[in-house]
């Protein structure tokens, strides 16, 4: 099982800023601590070149980001500073979702610490998202001709509303987001397939929900690959979830997702997505209960 992870997540950011990123040195390192990884199953990608940015992004939004021009107005969309610092981690988390891609298409599985950024659109950022890895990496797997369908399953509470806009009428990436009906992004962009959830949605319904709809998803997609976005948002201890998901259930949700996948030979490239608990250790144990279900069901 590849693990890739992000070298630089420790530059420092400005007060305020630092929490919830700091999960991303913590979850490593709780893996290696705890036995589920070793330090031989640890990837540091190198940075995404522009080629394949450019397959998704427009090129002056690229330059923006390159030549650090972002406006207020689209820094504050984005909810974070703009620096050479925060573009450079996000090209090498891009890079690690298309190297766990391409693992998985060997070995069945493989995950990116950091990624699920699905709020980023073709031309700008948002919601702590500069550029879309999910998106960019599928773009890759299809120029290359690796692959003729692709399946992004995003379980994040936020609907992948950039995500949503990028395949909007390309049938060779197929779209499913399960989410939080009444939160972040407040106008919601039309997936290929949309379960908004009501507030307050507990551990059975969840569960019953998404039971309902994988088997019917992965019949209709037929997916080469699948990118899953494991957001641990959906808990109920999430300061922006408003879902009522225990860790439990949150565990569950991964091995329903991995067991289905397994079962039909379907290769994984997963991304951690959003966790916004009030305790950090909250986030990064059902992070890291996230890698536990993909290590026990593909062994």
């Amino acid at each position: 099982m590849l693990v890739a992870y992000d070298p630089i997540y420790a530059h420092p950011l400005p007060e305020g800023h630092r929490f919830p990123m700091v999960k991303y040195e913590l979850i490593p390192a709780q893996l290696l601590r705890e036995g589920v990884i070793t330090d031989s199953q640890l990837h540091a990608p190198a940075p995404m070149d522009e080629a394949t940015i450019l397959l998704t992004h427009t090129a002056g939004y690229w330059h923006q980001l390159q030549h650090q021009t972002l406006s207020d107005k689209e820094q504050r969309r984005i909810g974070l500073p703009q620096s050479k610092a925060l573009t450079l981690r996000e090209i090498v988390i891009g890079q690690g979702s298309i190297d766990c891609a391409l693992h998985a298409m060997e070995h069945g599985v493989a995950l990116n610490v950091a990624g699920g950024t699905h709020h980023a659109f073709a031309d700008r950022g948002e919601g702590f998202c500069l550029l879309n890895d999910f998106a960019m990496a599928s773009n890759y797997l299809l120029h290359q001709q690796l692959v003729r369908q692709v399946l992004i399953i995003d379980l994040d509470v936020h609907q992948g509303n950039g995500t949503a806009a990028l395949f909007a009428g390309n049938p060779a990436v197929y779209t499913f987001s399960m989410h939080g009906a009444h939160n972040y992004p407040f106008h919601k962009e039309v997936s290929d397939w949309d379960v908004p959830l009501p507030d307050g949605m507990n551990d059975d319904a969840y569960l019953g929900t998404l039971s309902e709809c994988l088997p019917e998803l992965i019949s209709k997609v037929k997916p080469d690959i699948v990118f899953y976005l494991a957001g641990v948002d959906i808990l109920e201890s999430d300061r922006y979830g408003k879902l009522k998901v225990t860790p439990r259930g949150c565990r569950q949700r991964d091995e329903m997702v991995f067991s289905a996948l397994y079962k039909e030979g379907i290769p994984c490239a997963v991304s951690m997505g959003g966790g916004y608990s009030t305790h950090v250790r909250d986030i990064v144990n059902a992070h890291c209960n996230t890698f536990k279900a993909a290590a026990e069901i593909w062994g």
